[in-house]
């Protein structure tokens, strides 16, 4: 059967026609991305979607929203969009709806997705277990958290969390200071705090106090860009320094679950895999006293796939009603 999945985000909305195979493979068509401030609702850029395809939609849906699920409205931070679940069969003309928090598709997607898809990061190079907890980690504008259990014969279950919520813990002078030039501004500093895109900023602005350099005051995008470029040797610090928190991040996630193996996601993922590789990243995920040699059992991977947030999405539709 035909479905049409989408990624919806602060900025962007990605549509595909996924096909659903008797054999239970998922496949993408061709993804059309529109940008959510150039249209009125999500209905307009449905719309606008089926001009682009040139043809009936199929009358089935996967939503992957950024927001919580649930509930009888949907809001978006960062665009103006709402959605009202119970009227979408109306309005898009379709039979069967099925809406995912857009991280829990991330979990669906790293179910699904092949061996192909995951870079080996650090411990075992094997293939993700088939039965177990996988912990799933992904900093972006947040901290997603989620896992994933299997059974070892092909049935899983996706549990998004709010793991990106625990306290943060320095464990050197240098987060000693990064905790607290965050707790001049928050009662309370999360993992999230530190572990995420915007976060950077503070990581930077700290290590610049501590050298006692004037500070730069500048956004977070223009750090990655060019601290990954290697265009300022302090931005470049302050991105293995983020490398740093993100592998003892991930290791206390892993522990908390169960975790039998660790998947990194996102768009910032990718985007620093280099870094990530020759940071101190594996040496912070194992450091966990008596449990080091466990964590250094546990295959760290980063999942590559162009598009996590559609195939999961067209997942969590096939678990649902197929």
């Amino acid at each position: 059967m035909e479905l049409v999945t989408v990624d919806i985000g602060g900025t962007h909305a990605r549509f595909t026609i996924a096909t659903l195979g008797d054999d239970g493979a998922i496949v993408l068509g061709e993804p059309a991305t529109l940008k959510t401030n150039e249209h009125a609702s999500f209905e307009t850029a449905w719309e606008h979607f089926a001009q682009i395809s040139g043809r009936a939609l199929p009358r089935a849906v996967a939503l992957a929203v950024a927001g919580p699920v649930g509930g009888e409205l949907i809001r978006f931070t960062n665009n103006p969009w709402v959605i009202l679940p119970d009227q979408l069969p109306e309005r898009l003309g379709v039979d069967k709806v099925t809406i995912v928090n857009d991280f829990g598709a991330v979990g669906h997607a790293v179910a699904r997705a092949g061996d192909e898809y995951f870079q080996h990061l650090t411990g075992p190079d094997v293939a993700l277990p088939t039965s177990g907890t996988i912990t799933i980690v992904g900093p972006g504008t947040g901290l997603g958290v989620a896992h994933v259990w299997r059974d070892g014969n092909g049935f899983y279950h996706v549990q998004a969390t709010e793991g990106g919520h625990l306290d943060f813990a320095p464990l050197d002078a240098v987060e000693d200071a990064i905790l607290a030039r965050l707790r001049q501004r928050h009662r309370r500093v999360s993992v999230e705090r530190v572990v995420s895109g915007p976060a950077i900023v503070d990581i930077y602005e700290t290590l610049a106090a501590l050298e006692q350099r004037p500070v730069l005051h500048t956004d977070d995008r223009t750090i990655w860009t060019r601290g990954t470029a290697g265009e300022d040797t302090l931005m470049a610090a302050a991105i293995d320094r983020f490398c740093l928190s993100l592998g003892s991040a991930a290791g206390d996630l892993a522990l908390a679950q169960g975790g039998s193996a660790v998947v990194i996601a996102g768009g910032l993922g990718l985007r620093i895999k280099d870094t990530i590789l020759s940071s101190g990243f594996a040496d912070r995920f194992r450091a966990k006293g008596r449990f080091e040699s466990l964590m250094a059992s546990l295959p760290v991977k980063l999942i590559t796939h162009p598009q996590p947030g559609l195939l999961g999405a067209a997942a969590a539709f096939q678990k649902e009603h197929a």
